[in-house]
Formats: structure tokens, C-alpha cells, sequence
């Protein structure tokens, strides 16, 4: 639907409004928005706070770019990835309700979904899974703790789990969005991150006694990645949840940790009840040879063997001897060199030109000549698909 038929479509309903004041009201809103919002958006959002239907179909419904999300909006629909899920809780006031929440992602940002009542059935029933593409129709927007912007779903809103018209990949994986923690930094302090680590060291909980003279809960444990490591702090039900996946060398997954710097131990990470917390599971989706940039970890990748790989062993700064192979891949997209490290040394030995194989959990970093290469670590797999 054009911008005239729409402005037809409610002069046609409302004969009472004229021409003139349908424009002023979409210049309110366009200078409310800072121009984010094209026209034609804020003509269906006009057109639907006056009860017409000017959505067309799902597929065809204007999608926001999360980053472009304010608050006061209605009838928004955003696509992105389930990056967390948080079950649904009970609350007790004025009045009684459920309330759970998603953390969605698109290629611009995350924002977090809340849900109410009898909508928390979507994730109570197992519905909605993290890694899943949603799409929100007719949700609305308010300004949520910390000064974010959350999508509310209500009743009129839709919830499309896999949209067949929907392309996975144009939507990113946790990836993106994750923070080394060799890069948390002072100038985050009261910030909120993404980690992806292994958990180092555990020491025992500790319980405290509130103003109110209830007991609290405090749990402490350090966090590692390949470029540093980090203490974590968890608080009150967080406690409870991380027993359930706590141990010494799981991967864990923290979405929404708030940065600390402290006088005796310096930089902390902090889980509150904004925080999800989980066992991380690798992604099983595979990126272009044209999409790796420095930096990604955890990445899987098809490619074919174009140069036979060149078997070597190197002198570490540690002063250890280890093996080394070096290849050249291709796909449709372009060209990488990869090396392949320790006991993947040798299984990439005897790959030949032609080969087709799958990369799962590498990373990439700039190697000779500061050109991007493909690299393996210690739980990559490496395999031969024909």
C-alpha cells in the first residue's frame, strides 16, 4: 500500500480529519522519532491508533531496525534472533500476573521482549528456543529499566516463530554481539555485556542478611576466554540458577552482565535478574568465507581445499614445539588461508586439493602479512565431507 492510499484510506474512515491535519500529525511523529522512521511506517502507525487495518500481511508488515526503536511507539514489527530467554516469574501487587521477557538481536542491536499474563505461555510451553528467528507484529514500545527501550507484547500482538520468508542468515548469532573479556574496560563500568567463557575457578556461596533482615545470596567465580579472565559476582535467584550448570570447565553464556570496577579487586562482572546466564552450546550455523572478520570465535565454515595443506613445526614464546599446518580454502565468496594447530595438525596433513571439509568452533585472527586466516583450537573439529 502506498503513502496516498493509506492517507486516502483514512480520510475514506474518518471523514472528520482533513488532509492538512493527517501531515501534521505525521510531522509530530517524524520529528518525535528524529527522522529513524520512514513516512510510510509512521502512516500505518497513524492508521492503526485510528483502528484501520493498513497491514497487508505479515511478510509485508514494515520491520524496525531495533536500533531505530524509541519509546510511545505502536503496531511495531521487529525480526531478529532469540538470543536469551527468561522464564516466566509471579508477581504479587495492585495486581497479580506472570511476566517473562526474550532478548532479540538484528544485524543493528538487542532489545529485550517482555511479555505479560497469558502471553508468557510461549515460552512456559517450550515454544520459543534460543537460536530461533521471531518476528513481533503489533507490538509497542516503552522505555524499560535503565532507560532502554523494550517491546511489549499485548493482545493484539503476533508472534511468528521461523518465518518461512525470513533469511536466518541476514540475522546474527551470539557472536556478534559478545565481548572479550581481555576488552572490558574501566570506561564500561555500569555498562552491560555480553561473555562467552569457561569457568575457571568456584568458591563457596555465601549468604548475607538484607536491611529488611531477610537472607541473601552472594556466589563468586572467575570466567576465561583466550584473552584474559574476569571475576563474576551472582546475586540472590541467580545463585539458584547457576547451580544447575556450574562446574569447573563448562562454557558459560552470560547475556546482560553489568560492569563493576572495585577498589580491592578491580574490574567484576555482576549477574543480576537482567542477567541470563547458561551453558553456552555452539551454534550449528555456518558463515561465508566473505562474512569472517577478526576477531569472530566459535565460527563454523564449508569450504574446499584449493592449495595442499604445508606441515610444519614451530617454536611458541613458551618455548614449546608444537605442529602447525597451513591451507588455502575457498567458497562461492572468496579465499582464506587457515592453519590448523596441535593434534588438528595432523589430520589436516592429509587433506588434498579438491577436498570438501566443515570447520566447526574456529576462529579468525590476522596472521602473515596481516591477512585474515582461520585458525583452530583446542576443541575445533575438522572433517572430511567427501
Amino acid at each position: 500500500m502506498t503513502i496516498e492510499q493509506m492517507i486516502e484510506q483514512i480520510l475514506s474512515k474518518h471523514p472528520e480529519i482533513s488532509r492538512g491535519e493527517i501531515a501534521e500529525r505525521l510531522k509530530t511523529e517524524m520529528h518525535r522519532t528524529n527522522g529513524f522512521i520512514s513516512e510510510d511506517t509512521l502512516l500505518r502507525m497513524i492508521g492503526a491508533d485510528l483502528g484501520l487495518d493498513t497491514q497487508e500481511s505479515s511478510s509485508t508488515t514494515p520491520t524496525l531496525s531495533v536500533k531505530d526503536l524509541v519509546p510511545s511507539l505502536s503496531d511495531v514489527t521487529v525480526v531478529g534472533r532469540v538470543v536469551a530467554v527468561f522464564q516466566p516469574k509471579t508477581f504479587n501487587g495492585k495486581r497479580n500476573g506472570r511476566i517473562a521477557s526474550l532478548l532479540v538481536a538484528d544485524k543493528s542491536d538487542m532489545v529485550r521482549i517482555v511479555m505479560w499474563n497469558e502471553r508468557t505461555n510461549l515460552i512456559e510451553s517450550g515454544d520459543i528456543k534460543a537460536g530461533q528467528i521471531v518476528r513481533i507484529c503489533h507490538g509497542y514500545t516503552k522505555e524499560g529499566r535503565g532507560g532502554k527501550v523494550e517491546l511489549h507484547i499485548g493482545e493484539k500482538c503476533k508472534v511468528e516463530m521461523n518465518p518461512p520468508d525470513v533469511e536466518p542468515k541476514n540475522y546474527p548469532t551470539m557472536g556478534r554481539f559478545t565481548t572479550k573479556i581481555g576488552k572490558i574496560a574501566c570506561d564500561q563500568k555500569n555498562k552491560r555485556v555480553t561473555v562467552i567463557g569457561t569457568v575457571k575457578k568456584l568458591f563457596p556461596t555465601s549468604t548475607f542478611e538484607r536491611q529488611d533482615s531477610s537472607l541473601g545470596k552472594v556466589m563468586r567465580f572467575t570466567l576465561a576466554d583466550r584473552t584474559g579472565e574476569i571475576p563474576v559476582v551472582a546475586w540472590n535467584e541467580k545463585v539458584d540458577e547457576l547451580q544447575a550448570v556450574l562446574k569447573e570447565n563448562v562454557e558459560l553464556q552470560i547475556v546482560e552482565a553489568k560492569v563493576k570496577n572495585t577498589m580491592e579487586r578491580g574490574l567484576e562482572l555482576h549477574v543480576d535478574s537482567g542477567t541470563y546466564l547458561g551453558a553456552f552450546v555452539p551454534d550449528d550455523e555456518f558463515l561465508k568465507i566473505s562474512d569472517l572478520q577478526q576477531g569472530l570465535a566459535r565460527i563454523n565454515l564449508k569450504a574446499e581445499v584449493v592449495i595442499k595443506p604445508l606441515l610444519r613445526e614451530i617454536r611458541t614464546f613458551k618455548k614449546e614445539i608444537v605442529s602447525v599446518a597451513s591451507f588455502e580454502l575457498k567458497d562461492e565468496t572468496g579465499k582464506i588461508w587457515a592453519s590448523a594447530w596441535g593434534k588438528h595438525a595432523s589430520a589436516a596433513g592429509g587433506l588434498k586439493v579438491g577436498d570438501r571439509i566443515v570447520l566447526k568452533n574456529a576462529y579468525v585472527r590476522k596472521g602473515f602479512g596481516d591477512q585474515l586466516e582461520i585458525s583452530t583450537r583446542e576443541n575445533t573439529s575438522l572433517t572430511v565431507v567427501y
